[in-house]
Protein backbone atom coordinates (compact mmCIF):
# COMPACT_ATOMS: atom_id res chain seq x y z
CA UNK A 1 0.00 0.00 0.00
CA UNK A 2 1.02 3.54 -1.03
CA UNK A 3 2.32 5.99 1.87
CA UNK A 4 -1.15 7.99 2.81
CA UNK A 5 -1.14 11.83 2.31
CA UNK A 6 -1.86 14.11 4.91
CA UNK A 7 -4.88 16.27 3.65
CA UNK A 8 -2.45 19.71 3.05
CA UNK A 9 -0.84 17.24 0.76
CA UNK A 10 -4.29 17.46 -2.05
CA UNK A 11 -2.62 20.50 -3.76
CA UNK A 12 0.18 18.46 -4.83
CA UNK A 13 -2.47 15.99 -7.45
CA UNK A 14 -5.24 18.38 -7.62
CA UNK A 15 -4.80 22.12 -9.32
CA UNK A 16 -7.34 23.94 -7.11
CA UNK A 17 -8.06 27.44 -5.57
CA UNK A 18 -8.07 27.19 -2.06
CA UNK A 19 -10.48 29.76 -0.44
CA UNK A 20 -11.14 29.06 2.91
CA UNK A 21 -8.99 27.09 5.71
CA UNK A 22 -9.17 26.15 9.30
CA UNK A 23 -5.98 24.98 9.62
CA UNK A 24 -4.62 28.72 11.07
CA UNK A 25 -7.70 28.23 13.40
CA UNK A 26 -6.33 25.32 15.61
CA UNK A 27 -10.08 23.37 15.38
CA UNK A 28 -9.18 20.15 17.48
CA UNK A 29 -9.86 17.22 15.60
CA UNK A 30 -11.76 17.89 12.65
CA UNK A 31 -10.49 20.13 9.48
CA UNK A 32 -12.41 22.16 6.90
CA UNK A 33 -10.99 23.39 2.97
CA UNK A 34 -13.24 24.88 0.24
CA UNK A 35 -11.40 24.72 -2.90
CA UNK A 36 -12.26 25.57 -6.79
CA UNK A 37 -11.16 23.09 -8.86
CA UNK A 38 -10.99 23.49 -12.96
CA UNK A 39 -11.98 20.75 -15.06
CA UNK A 40 -9.14 17.53 -14.47
CA UNK A 41 -8.56 14.18 -14.33
CA UNK A 42 -6.26 13.13 -10.95
CA UNK A 43 -4.80 9.86 -9.34
CA UNK A 44 -5.24 10.80 -5.67
CA UNK A 45 -2.94 8.29 -3.22
CA UNK A 46 -4.87 7.31 0.06
CA UNK A 47 -5.60 10.08 2.55
CA UNK A 48 -4.44 9.76 6.26
CA UNK A 49 -7.72 11.37 7.58
CA UNK A 50 -11.34 10.10 6.55
CA UNK A 51 -13.10 12.51 3.83
CA UNK A 52 -16.43 14.27 3.16
CA UNK A 53 -16.62 16.41 -0.17
CA UNK A 54 -19.94 18.85 -0.04
CA UNK A 55 -20.31 20.60 -2.97
CA UNK A 56 -21.44 23.98 -3.59
CA UNK A 57 -22.34 23.92 -7.75
CA UNK A 58 -23.75 21.57 -10.25
CA UNK A 59 -21.37 18.91 -11.71
CA UNK A 60 -21.01 15.78 -12.73
CA UNK A 61 -17.97 14.05 -11.78
CA UNK A 62 -16.34 10.75 -12.44
CA UNK A 63 -14.54 7.94 -9.90
CA UNK A 64 -12.87 4.69 -10.29
CA UNK A 65 -10.86 3.26 -7.12
CA UNK A 66 -8.60 0.55 -6.49
CA UNK A 67 -9.24 -0.46 -10.60
CA UNK A 68 -12.90 -0.91 -10.31
CA UNK A 69 -15.17 0.23 -13.34
CA UNK A 70 -16.33 3.86 -13.33
CA UNK A 71 -19.04 5.77 -11.55
CA UNK A 72 -20.48 8.79 -12.76
CA UNK A 73 -22.59 10.93 -10.65
CA UNK A 74 -25.01 14.48 -10.85
CA UNK A 75 -23.56 16.35 -8.00
CA UNK A 76 -24.82 19.66 -6.34
CA UNK A 77 -25.83 21.24 -3.14
CA UNK A 78 -26.87 18.95 -0.85
CA UNK A 79 -24.39 15.91 -2.32
CA UNK A 80 -21.74 14.39 -0.64
CA UNK A 81 -18.65 12.15 -1.57
CA UNK A 82 -17.56 10.02 1.42
CA UNK A 83 -13.92 8.68 1.27
CA UNK A 84 -12.62 6.34 3.30
CA UNK A 85 -8.98 6.46 4.40
CA UNK A 86 -6.07 5.33 3.18
CA UNK A 87 -7.82 4.36 -0.69
CA UNK A 88 -6.26 5.34 -3.73
CA UNK A 89 -8.80 6.88 -6.08
CA UNK A 90 -9.12 8.21 -9.71
CA UNK A 91 -11.09 11.26 -10.60
CA UNK A 92 -12.58 13.47 -13.85
CA UNK A 93 -14.89 16.35 -14.04
CA UNK A 94 -15.30 18.33 -16.85
CA UNK A 95 -16.39 21.90 -14.93
CA UNK A 96 -15.09 24.01 -12.58
CA UNK A 97 -16.17 22.31 -9.27
CA UNK A 98 -16.64 24.34 -5.92
CA UNK A 99 -16.81 22.17 -2.64
CA UNK A 100 -16.19 22.16 1.36
CA UNK A 101 -13.83 19.41 2.32
CA UNK A 102 -14.00 17.94 6.01
CA UNK A 103 -11.35 15.69 7.09
CA UNK A 104 -11.23 14.20 10.21
CA UNK A 105 -8.28 11.76 11.76
CA UNK A 106 -9.01 8.07 12.93
CA UNK A 107 -8.21 9.14 16.73
CA UNK A 108 -10.63 11.46 16.45
CA UNK A 109 -13.58 9.53 15.08
CA UNK A 110 -12.85 6.72 17.15
CA UNK A 111 -12.49 8.33 20.32
CA UNK A 112 -16.46 9.43 19.33
CA UNK A 113 -17.40 5.57 18.49
CA UNK A 114 -15.59 4.53 21.66
CA UNK A 115 -18.36 6.85 23.65
CA UNK A 116 -21.38 5.49 21.21
CA UNK A 117 -20.50 1.98 21.73
CA UNK A 118 -19.44 1.95 24.65
CA UNK A 119 -15.98 -0.12 23.86
CA UNK A 120 -12.17 0.27 22.29
CA UNK A 121 -12.54 0.57 18.44
CA UNK A 122 -10.30 -1.40 16.72
CA UNK A 123 -11.08 -0.31 13.09
CA UNK A 124 -13.68 2.24 11.45
CA UNK A 125 -13.83 2.32 7.61
CA UNK A 126 -16.48 4.89 5.56
CA UNK A 127 -18.53 2.89 3.19
CA UNK A 128 -17.47 4.88 -0.01
CA UNK A 129 -20.61 6.67 -1.62
CA UNK A 130 -20.00 9.11 -4.77
CA UNK A 131 -23.02 11.19 -4.33
CA UNK A 132 -25.22 10.72 -1.40
CA UNK A 133 -27.93 13.22 -0.69
CA UNK A 134 -27.72 14.00 2.82
CA UNK A 135 -29.09 17.44 4.03
CA UNK A 136 -28.75 17.28 7.26
CA UNK A 137 -24.87 16.80 6.57
CA UNK A 138 -24.05 19.23 4.72
CA UNK A 139 -26.20 21.77 6.39
CA UNK A 140 -23.28 20.35 9.63
CA UNK A 141 -20.40 21.20 7.00
CA UNK A 142 -21.96 24.64 5.84
CA UNK A 143 -22.35 25.89 9.42
CA UNK A 144 -18.79 25.04 10.19
CA UNK A 145 -17.41 26.54 7.02
CA UNK A 146 -19.24 29.88 8.03
CA UNK A 147 -17.54 29.55 11.42
CA UNK A 148 -13.98 29.50 9.68
CA UNK A 149 -14.78 32.63 8.21
CA UNK A 150 -16.82 34.49 10.78
CA UNK A 151 -14.57 33.46 13.48
CA UNK A 152 -17.22 34.32 16.32
CA UNK A 153 -17.43 34.19 20.24
CA UNK A 154 -17.03 31.02 21.07
CA UNK A 155 -15.35 29.32 18.55
CA UNK A 156 -13.39 26.40 20.05
CA UNK A 157 -16.94 24.97 21.96
CA UNK A 158 -18.66 25.85 18.89
CA UNK A 159 -17.12 23.73 16.71
CA UNK A 160 -16.51 20.64 19.18
CA UNK A 161 -20.23 20.08 19.65
CA UNK A 162 -20.82 20.43 15.84
CA UNK A 163 -17.90 17.98 15.54
CA UNK A 164 -19.28 15.20 17.73
CA UNK A 165 -22.81 16.14 16.30
CA UNK A 166 -21.32 15.53 12.67
CA UNK A 167 -19.07 12.32 13.53
CA UNK A 168 -22.16 10.38 15.19
CA UNK A 169 -24.22 11.46 11.76
CA UNK A 170 -21.38 9.34 9.56
CA UNK A 171 -21.13 6.69 12.00
CA UNK A 172 -24.74 5.99 12.12
CA UNK A 173 -25.25 6.39 8.24
CA UNK A 174 -22.00 5.81 6.50
CA UNK A 175 -19.50 3.94 8.81
CA UNK A 176 -18.74 0.05 9.19
CA UNK A 177 -16.95 -0.11 13.06
CA UNK A 178 -14.60 -3.22 14.18
CA UNK A 179 -14.78 -3.01 18.09
CA UNK A 180 -12.11 -4.32 20.57
CA UNK A 181 -12.94 -7.35 23.32
CA UNK A 182 -15.25 -5.38 25.91
CA UNK A 183 -12.70 -4.76 28.80
CA UNK A 184 -13.47 -6.37 32.25
CA UNK A 185 -11.48 -4.16 34.26
CA UNK A 186 -13.73 -1.18 34.46
CA UNK A 187 -11.20 0.46 36.88
CA UNK A 188 -8.21 2.75 37.38
CA UNK A 189 -4.51 1.05 38.08
CA UNK A 190 -3.07 2.52 40.95
CA UNK A 191 0.12 3.96 38.25
CA UNK A 192 -3.04 5.79 36.55
CA UNK A 193 -4.66 7.10 39.37
CA UNK A 194 -1.11 8.84 40.69
CA UNK A 195 -0.71 9.96 37.38
CA UNK A 196 -4.18 11.63 37.23
CA UNK A 197 -3.62 13.14 41.13
CA UNK A 198 -0.36 14.25 40.33
CA UNK A 199 -1.24 16.14 36.92
CA UNK A 200 -4.12 17.66 39.11
CA UNK A 201 -1.85 19.17 41.98
CA UNK A 202 0.32 20.47 39.10
CA UNK A 203 -1.77 22.09 37.38
CA UNK A 204 -4.41 23.35 40.10
CA UNK A 205 -3.78 26.78 38.85
CA UNK A 206 -5.35 26.33 35.16
CA UNK A 207 -8.18 25.26 33.27
CA UNK A 208 -8.11 21.24 33.39
CA UNK A 209 -10.41 19.23 30.65
CA UNK A 210 -11.89 15.92 30.97
CA UNK A 211 -10.25 15.34 27.58
CA UNK A 212 -6.43 16.01 29.12
CA UNK A 213 -7.01 13.81 32.13
CA UNK A 214 -8.62 11.17 29.60
CA UNK A 215 -5.59 10.90 27.51
CA UNK A 216 -3.18 10.90 30.27
CA UNK A 217 -4.38 7.32 30.98
CA UNK A 218 -5.77 6.28 26.81
CA UNK A 219 -9.16 6.08 27.64
CA UNK A 220 -11.93 7.86 25.99
CA UNK A 221 -13.61 11.02 27.94
CA UNK A 222 -16.80 8.30 28.29
CA UNK A 223 -15.13 5.28 29.97
CA UNK A 224 -12.44 8.18 31.70
CA UNK A 225 -15.46 9.63 33.50
CA UNK A 226 -17.05 6.44 34.47
CA UNK A 227 -14.11 4.94 36.36
CA UNK A 228 -12.70 7.97 37.57
CA UNK A 229 -15.96 8.10 39.22
CA UNK A 230 -15.86 4.46 40.47
CA UNK A 231 -12.35 5.36 41.90
CA UNK A 232 -12.60 8.51 43.46
CA UNK A 233 -16.31 7.79 44.40
CA UNK A 234 -17.24 11.61 42.32
CA UNK A 235 -17.22 12.78 38.97
CA UNK A 236 -13.51 14.42 37.96
CA UNK A 237 -14.85 17.99 38.17
CA UNK A 238 -15.96 17.98 41.50
CA UNK A 239 -13.24 16.37 42.47
CA UNK A 240 -11.00 19.15 40.30
CA UNK A 241 -13.47 21.37 42.57
CA UNK A 242 -12.58 20.01 45.72
CA UNK A 243 -8.95 20.14 45.25
CA UNK A 244 -8.99 23.62 44.23
CA UNK A 245 -11.27 24.48 47.31
CA UNK A 246 -8.53 22.96 49.76
CA UNK A 247 -5.48 24.52 47.77
CA UNK A 248 -7.60 28.45 48.57
CA UNK A 249 -8.29 27.25 51.94
CA UNK A 250 -4.32 26.14 52.82
CA UNK A 251 -3.19 29.49 51.04
CA UNK A 252 -5.80 31.28 53.13
CA UNK A 253 -3.69 30.51 56.63
CA UNK A 254 -1.28 33.29 55.20
CA UNK A 255 -2.16 37.17 55.81
CA UNK A 256 0.24 38.40 53.32
CA UNK A 257 -1.64 37.15 50.05
CA UNK A 258 -4.75 38.75 48.48
CA UNK A 259 -8.11 37.42 47.87
CA UNK A 260 -7.67 37.59 44.08
CA UNK A 261 -3.99 36.28 43.88
CA UNK A 262 -5.07 33.16 46.16
CA UNK A 263 -8.25 32.69 43.78
CA UNK A 264 -5.88 32.46 40.11
CA UNK A 265 -3.70 30.11 41.95
CA UNK A 266 -6.29 27.72 42.87
CA UNK A 267 -7.69 27.37 39.36
CA UNK A 268 -11.14 30.13 40.09
CA UNK A 269 -11.32 32.17 36.90
CA UNK A 270 -11.89 35.21 39.46
CA UNK A 271 -12.31 36.10 43.40
CA UNK A 272 -16.25 35.83 42.96
CA UNK A 273 -15.93 32.25 41.71
CA UNK A 274 -14.11 31.44 44.86
CA UNK A 275 -16.55 33.05 46.73
CA UNK A 276 -19.46 31.45 45.68
CA UNK A 277 -17.48 27.67 46.46
CA UNK A 278 -17.23 28.53 50.17
CA UNK A 279 -20.49 30.04 50.57
CA UNK A 280 -22.37 27.25 49.16
CA UNK A 281 -19.56 24.35 50.71
CA UNK A 282 -18.87 26.19 53.88
CA UNK A 283 -21.28 28.57 54.40
CA UNK A 284 -18.87 31.30 54.74
CA UNK A 285 -16.47 33.56 52.91
CA UNK A 286 -13.06 33.32 52.14
CA UNK A 287 -12.22 36.60 54.59
CA UNK A 288 -14.37 34.89 57.45
CA UNK A 289 -12.56 32.00 57.01
CA UNK A 290 -9.08 33.90 56.89
CA UNK A 291 -10.07 35.16 60.30
CA UNK A 292 -11.18 31.97 61.79
CA UNK A 293 -7.47 30.22 60.46
CA UNK A 294 -5.56 33.11 61.85
CA UNK A 295 -7.54 32.97 65.16
CA UNK A 296 -6.86 29.81 66.12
Amino acid sequence: MDRAICPEDLPQWMAAELDVDSTPLGWSGIKLRRYRAPPQEINVPGLSDFAIVAYQNRETINRHRNGKTWESASVGPGSVSVVTRSESSHWRWDGTIEALHIYMPFEALACIAGEAFERGIAEIELKACLAAQDVVLTEMIQRLAMEARAKGLGGPLYVEALRCQLSVHILRGYAVVGSRPKEHNDGLSQAQRRLIVDYIEENIGTSISLSELASLVGLSVFHFSRRFHREFGRPPYAYVLQRRLDHAKEQLSRKDLPLKVIAAASGFSDQSHMTRLFRRTLNITPGEYRRQVLST
